[in-house]
């Protein structure tokens, strides 16, 4: 046991590299150590520390020792950095250093287990750092340790009957060692974003002033940019951190489980006060995640956030807010003309239109200008089609192939529907006027409100619309908003429209009534909470600057505050003898065929004047009789239209009379 660490000359020149001196420092002490255990063994008498003083050997290693020592904490380098950042103990910093240099040397492992007499215990333990720095009984890694809460040394099982074997953390070894990487942890979880220009210098300049100022007196600071996806907000931070010499480290909150949240916290915290780069938090979890309050940060953090919801403070950084406003039309024209080469060549008023009518972002004219755009038409169905995806599961997309010429309504509703679709398009310009954004500093958005029976063309109108527009339309989920706990129905509501508000669509609310019902009379506790819903709703409908059309067949059900906030508030009628006529020969025109539809002039005829059916019923009828008529391989007839018809009156428990059957032999 003894030949392997019998005690050596001291090295006569000390190793320039600090890492170098830390693995000398190490072999050092472990010789010194293995020469007393050799001693014991031999029978020496006295302790340690008389031996240390009378054997020639071991007084050389000590001085050897603290000549390495000495150097060690003279040059400032990054193991003293780290022991200052992390606020690491003597005893703590001793340990670090034997888990490195089992780390980097398997020499000093072989050492460790002739110092354990257990050849497979070639691991750093906490007994085996006692021994070797002179700790006595004292432990280095408490519970509230600073390696273990910054995970800088972690200790794992090591067999049965076996202490718990120390490793380095490889992310600190790698920066003793004078490497920069990402630490593992947060690969593919955290990235470095590059400064680039922000849209607005002066105000990027005058924060990061303010910011400065707090971070040199002392305070930590978590700045919050609020604003759309793509709106350029981790822009705006970068910019502001790079004003500070600071890299930025965006951090992906919903990368991860409730369970390893701690974890990613520590490491991002970590890998910040190594690299000295501000870290920038974004994901929808953010606001239940808690903020360890133990747990020291880094004195520069962002939140990015499309809303203000409150997030878990912490007591050693204060909050402030960034607001990163929507584009002006003016500035979206500009942007368009600058970041997207394509639009150079468009006649100028198509660009004005474009930017008038699509709600675009910084990030969505930056994907524009990465993509061959043949014209302005394509240039609008690819922002469409890239902003589908954005409200996930809460909306479902809704193909809107109908124009004008597809509406069968009376000429006073279509002329307030014409009028609709004039204020959507000119809405934009309208609300930039000084004068209309004082008089209006709330609710600039447009709803409408469609009521009638179901099948009187409420949705179809929508689609029409939509189309006319030039935008998606979006029928929102009510199963994903409406919520039995209190608050949720309108967090789901305000998250629908804080996403919406960056895209080109049109939002449908199907069943209306079920969303913005009456407030009751409060009789108990749940009228009084139900009631708070509705008023939170209110004030996300307040807030909302999109298009919305809201579509119910119970107008009295909602809720008065609701209908004077409504824009549009237009009566679907059930469809006049005239109009069903229209009806019946529009829909067999288009899937019969002309031919067939004037051979059934007269029958379709009577079908409008007998019986009373919505739109909607009438195109079910004649889409099931042209399938009884292709089963019968025959040309629709007024037999298969009757069937169809009998099917749909069946659905509503009615039937043909004896009356109607006759009149329609």
């Amino acid at each position: 046991m003894t030949g392997a660490l019998h005690p050596a000359a001291p090295p006569l020149d000390l190793p320039a590299d600090p890492v170098d001196r830390i693995l000398t420092r190490v072999r050092l002490r472990a010789r010194r150590c293995a020469a007393w255990i050799a001693a014991l063994a031999d029978g020496a008498p006295g302790t340690e520390q008389a031996f240390r003083a009378a054997d020639p050997a071991a007084r050389a290693l000590g001085e050897a020792i603290t000549a390495v020592e000495d150097a060690l904490a003279a040059d400032g380098g990054r193991l003293q950095r780290l022991v200052a950042l992390f606020d690491l103990s003597p005893a703590e910093s001793d340990v670090l250093q034997l888990c490195l240099a089992a780390a980097l040397d398997p020499a000093i492992g072989r050492a460790l287990a002739v110092l354990a007499d257990a050849p497979a215990r070639c691991y750093p333990t906490e007994p085996i750092a006692a021994l070797v720095f002179d700790h006595g009984h004292r432990r280095a890694l408490s519970s509230e340790s600073a390696l273990r809460r910054w995970m800088l040394v972690v200790d794992e099982p090591a067999g049965p009957g076996e202490p718990r074997a120390l490793r380095c953390d490889p992310q600190i070894s790698g920066w003793l060692c004078g490497e920069h990487h990402l630490d593992r942890g947060l690969v593919g979880r955290a990235r470095l974003c590059p400064p680039r220009p922000p849209l607005d210098p002066a105000r990027a300049d005058a924060c990061a002033a303010e910011l400065a100022e707090l971070v040199t007196g002392g305070a930590g600071v978590r700045l919050r940019v609020v604003g759309l996806p793509g709106s350029g907000r981790r822009m705006f931070a970068a910019a502001v951190a790079h004003r500070l010499d600071m890299p930025l480290l965006v951090v992906d909150a919903d990368a991860v489980d409730d369970a390893e949240w701690p974890g990613l916290f520590v490491r991002a915290q970590r890998q910040a006060f190594l690299d000295r780069c501000a870290l920038a938090w974004c994901g929808e979890s953010l606001a239940a995640r808690r903020w360890p309050s133990d747990m020291p940060v880094f004195p520069l953090q962002f939140l990015i956030t499309e809303d203000r919801e409150p997030v878990p403070r912490h007591a050693d950084l204060i909050d402030q807010t960034e607001a990163i406003a929507p584009l002006a039309v003016a500035e979206r024209a500009a942007l368009w003309r600058r970041l997207v080469p394509a639009a150079a060549a468009w006649p100028a008023e198509l660009v004005d239109t474009l930017a008038a009518r699509h709600r675009t972002t910084v990030g969505d004219l930056v994907d524009l200008a990465r993509r061959p755009l043949a014209s302005a038409d394509a240039a609008a169905a690819l922002l469409r089609e890239s902003s589908r995806h954005r409200l996930g599961e809460l909306a479902l997309w809704i193909e809107c192939p109908f124009t004008w010429d597809d509406l069968v309504l009376p000429p006073a509703l279509g002329e307030a529907l014409r009028d609709l679709v004039h204020e959507a398009t000119d809405r934009a310009a309208f609300w930039e006027q000084p004068a209309a954004r004082r008089l209006f500093p709330h609710g600039r958005g447009l709803f409408a409100l469609f009521n009638g029976a179901p099948g009187t063309g409420k949705t179809m109108a929508a689609q029409v619309i939509s189309a006319r527009l030039g935008l998606d339309l979006f029928r929102v989920s009510l199963a994903a908003v409406v919520s039995k706990y209190i608050g949720e129905t309108a967090k789901h509501l305000q998250r629908i429209l804080s996403r919406a508000e960056a895209m080109d669509a049109v939002l449908l609310f199907d069943e209306a009534d079920a969303l913005f019902s009456r407030r009751t009379e409060v009789k108990d506790a749940h009228d009084r909470f139900a009631n708070t819903d509705t008023n939170h709703l209110l004030q996300a409908i307040e807030s909302y600057s999109g298009i919305a059309i809201l579509a119910s067949n119970r107008k009295a059900n909602i809720d008065p505050a609701f209908l004077r906030r409504l824009r549009y508030v237009l009566e679907f009628p059930r469809p006049e003898v005239a109009e069903r006529r229209a009806l019946w020969q529009r829909v067999v025109g288009e899937l019969a065929g002309a031919e067939r539809a004037t051979a059934l002039a007269a029958d379709l005829e009577t079908l409008a004047e007998a019986i009373d059916l919505t739109g909607a019923q009438i195109k079910l009828a004649v889409l099931g009789g042209l399938f009884a008529a292709r089963r019968d391989g025959l040309a629709l007839a007024r037999a298969h239209l009757l069937r169809g018809l009998e099917r749909e009156l069946g659905k509503e428990g009615r039937a043909l009379s004896d009356r109607d059957r006759a009149r329609l032999r």
